[in-house]
């Protein structure tokens, strides 16, 4: 399995944002993602950090 769970970083502990993250998509106005049971989001930031052993995706919301 590839897929990655995404997180917000706030005031120092990580969010849940999204489960089973299967794909990323660069945007004008964000990142989409889309997961392994047919969620789809929008966050409106980056990507702070990704860890593939971990299969983890940190992100930052815009300010």
């Amino acid at each position: 399995m590839c897929e990655a769970n995404a997180y917000i970083e706030q005031e120092g502990k990580e969010i849940l944002y999204l489960e089973g993250v299967d794909i990323i998509i660069p945007e004008e106005k964000g990142l989409f993602m889309k997961n392994l049971f047919g969620e789809q989001r929008l966050f409106s930031g980056k990507i702070k950090e990704i860890s593939l052993l971990k299969h983890k995706i940190l992100l930052e919301e815009n300010k």
